[in-house]
């Protein structure tokens, strides 16, 4: 049986700064408590060029960040001011409700750079979605990663290969980067009974060779969910090829709306009216802010 290929659709979100959003798709909402898979670059960012993200609000997950390069300043209403470089993960969970910005850092003012990279949202067990929010950082020295057969594995979130993240999660979550060279192969974790995983190909081609010794081929930019009784093996094909796989447990529907995740509407209409109302938080320094789209307003 085929597996399920999730194909992203572009979207512009300003500026000329086009994602691919693989996640959510109409196929599926969600795989594991992935809720938003979003691809960026690599884009050449221009001296003159403003792609700063202004402050906007999020309720009910956890945002990821995760760069393959260039660089961010991230900026919350928690007063952390955290620069975001390759390979480190960036955890902010929202809760109740968190207002953040991510822009260009003053040092890179006036001057050209490449920026490429993952934007996820975690969907928030039901009772967590009123945590308080908190942001945590973890640089890329401290993200576990092994070589073999010329793959380089990095175990950014959970627990795979006999190594762990540090990153704290509030369910189980698995996050990983995969690095291989030209017909470089890595075997994948092994299912496991209430997990859901999927592979996104970043930058190339690459193949799945399953168990029984069958082979299937994907283009770059496919998200690709594994079935959850079946040995795997990862293969890049010709070419070098960077290959994200995302999962974890699944924590059922969630209602989303603009930048806001809940299992209740009522909570997203309530979330929409504070924000209408300035009433969700201030990001220390910043005087801009996104504004609520009209159809979220009363």
């Amino acid at each position: 049986m085929p597996l399920e290929r999730l194909h992203p659709h572009t979207k512009d979100i300003g500026g000329g700064f086009v994602v691919r959003r693989a996640l959510p798709a109409a196929q599926r909402q969600a795989v594991g408590p992935f809720l938003f898979l979003d691809h960026f670059g690599p884009l050449h960012v221009g001296p003159d060029d403003n792609h700063d993200v202004r402050p906007h609000p999020h309720i009910g997950l956890a945002t990821v960040t995760y760069l393959f390069e260039g660089v961010l300043q991230h900026r919350d209403s928690l007063g952390v001011s955290q620069r975001i470089e390759p390979g480190a993960i960036n955890w902010m969970t929202a809760g109740r409700g968190i207002v953040h910005s991510e822009r260009r850092p003053d040092d890179l003012r006036g001057r050209g750079y490449t920026q490429h990279g993952l934007q996820l949202w975690v969907a928030l067990p039901e009772a967590d979605e009123e945590t308080e929010p908190q942001f945590e950082h973890t640089p890329a020295a401290r993200i576990p990663s092994l070589e073999r057969c010329d793959a380089r594995v990095r175990v950014l979130v959970g627990s795979a290969h006999g190594l762990s993240s540090p990153v704290s999660t509030r369910s189980p979550t698995l996050f990983l980067d995969h690095a291989l060279d030209a017909r470089a192969e890595c075997a994948l974790p092994a299912p496991t009974a209430g997990i859901e995983r999927a592979l996104y190909g970043v930058d190339a081609p690459f193949e799945l060779v399953m168990g029984d010794g069958t082979v299937e081929s994907f283009e770059p930019h496919t998200l690709v969910v594994l079935p959850d009784d079946r040995v795997a093996t990862l293969r890049a094909g010709a070419e070098a090829a960077r290959v994200a796989l995302v999962g974890g447990a699944p924590l059922g529907h969630r209602h989303m709306a603009w930048n806001f995740v809940s299992t209740r509407r009522e909570r997203i209409a309530a979330a929409a009216e504070a924000w209408e109302h300035d009433a969700l938080g201030q990001v220390p320094g910043e005087t801009e802010r996104i504004p609520l789209p009209p159809n979220l307003r009363r």
